[in-house]
């Protein structure tokens, strides 16, 4: 897709938005229900899905009205900027931005604040050691090129038409997680299911973390892992290596997580040295490897619960061979893991066209303001 940018305006951010400071001493009295702070702002989304009520207490005074953008100002990096559906209150860690409708087409203030661009400028422009903010007054400063108000307009219905198909799929995608998690639920949490401590069906190895000087990234050795910090949703993010082997989890043995975060799972795709902070499991039948995968999701809840540790939770070898595993005759395991299989691999099949459509409409946005 190509815009023709040679006859559009160069302009700063502060000629086409402003930054609202309106703040209300009691916000029920004007029926402001909400609050939102930037714990309520999703870093990448475009709308606001959670907030707080203000009757059930908040400090935040400052005011802002359905259609105008909420952008976080403190750690701007995390890249948290929304617009709202409603009228509220918010932290004063936030900006209220409006558009200057004279100038700018509102519809595509949302999508300015989403640029790169505009968020490389704010970090850029952020002061403090452990909580940078930035200003409004640096924002203000931002250049760049503004098509015509007719143009605007088209551009903006585009924008937001992609964003109605995201929105539809991440509908979807709810769906399809409350099917799983629901399925699951009845699968492993039924009171009068029968049970198999682990130990029992399963292989246990407990990782060990060799010297950190055996560590290296370039390389030589085996792949070490000390987390499931380090995973994404199969394959690591990055990878550490030692010449001193200890612990080795095969190809597609569990990994699970028993130090904080205690419970967090992946499947090994291939051989790995690993830390303290995994075990490998394998079922003794591994066909119903996929089985205890699922079991293991829905019994996280359990783990945490029998985890110790005051600042970093763990859980011991022994605990986790005592874990009770839902068990029963092995042609009904295999039959529901493989339903609760294709849910996964529809829900990422999912996942995946959301974050396609997502990237699609980031290259668009950073062509016109990048």
């Amino acid at each position: 897709m190509t815009f023709d940018t040679s006859t559009w305006e160069e302009i700063s951010f502060g000629e086409i938005a402003r930054s609202l400071t309106i703040a209300v001493k009691n916000p029920l009295s004007e029926n402001l229900v909400r609050y939102v702070g930037l714990e309520h702002i999703e870093p990448g989304n475009i709308h606001i899905k959670s907030w707080g009520n203000v009757a059930d207490g908040t400090t935040f005074t400052r005011v802002f009205r359905k259609g105008q953008v909420l952008f976080g100002k403190r750690r701007a990096y995390q890249k948290k900027a929304s617009v709202v559906e409603f009228d509220g209150v918010c932290s004063g860690d936030i900006l209220v931005l409006e558009a200057i409708a004279e100038r700018l087409s509102p519809g595509l203030l949302p999508f300015i604040v989403q640029s790169d661009r505009f968020f490389d400028c704010a970090v850029k422009t952020s002061a403090g050691s452990l909580s940078p903010r930035t200003k409004f007054k640096d924002l203000a400063k931002f250049t760049f090129k503004l098509p015509p108000m007719d143009e605007q307009k088209r551009i903006a219905d585009l924008l937001w038409s992609i964003e109605e198909v995201i929105e539809k799929w991440s509908k979807v995608e709810s769906i399809m997680k409350s099917l799983y998690e629901r399925f699951g639920r009845e699968v492993f949490l039924g009171k009068k299911l029968d049970r198999e401590q682990l130990c029992n069906i399963a292989q246990i190895n407990m990782g060990q973390s060799p010297p950190g000087s055996a560590y290296n990234e370039k390389g030589e050795g085996a792949p070490f892992l000390q987390g499931n910090a380090e995973f994404g949703e199969v394959f690591p993010r990055h990878l550490k290596y030692t010449k001193i082997t200890t612990k080795i989890a095969k190809p597609g043995n569990i990994l699970l997580s028993v130090r904080a975060p205690v419970g967090e799972i992946n499947i090994a795709d291939k051989e790995y040295c690993i830390g303290r902070g995994l075990s490998a499991i394998s079922m003794n039948d591994e066909d119903l490897n996929k089985y205890l995968k699922h079991a293991l999701i829905f019994l996280r809840t359990d783990m945490e619960r029998v985890s110790t540790g005051s600042t970093f939770k763990a859980i011991n070898k022994s605990v986790l061979e005592s874990l009770e595993i839902p068990f029963r005759e092995k042609p009904s395991m295999v039959s529901l893991s493989n339903k609760l299989e294709k849910m996964t691999i529809v829900k990422k099949g999912i996942q995946s066209n959301i974050q396609h459509i997502k990237s699609i409409q980031k290259q668009i946005i950073n062509k016109i303001f990048g």
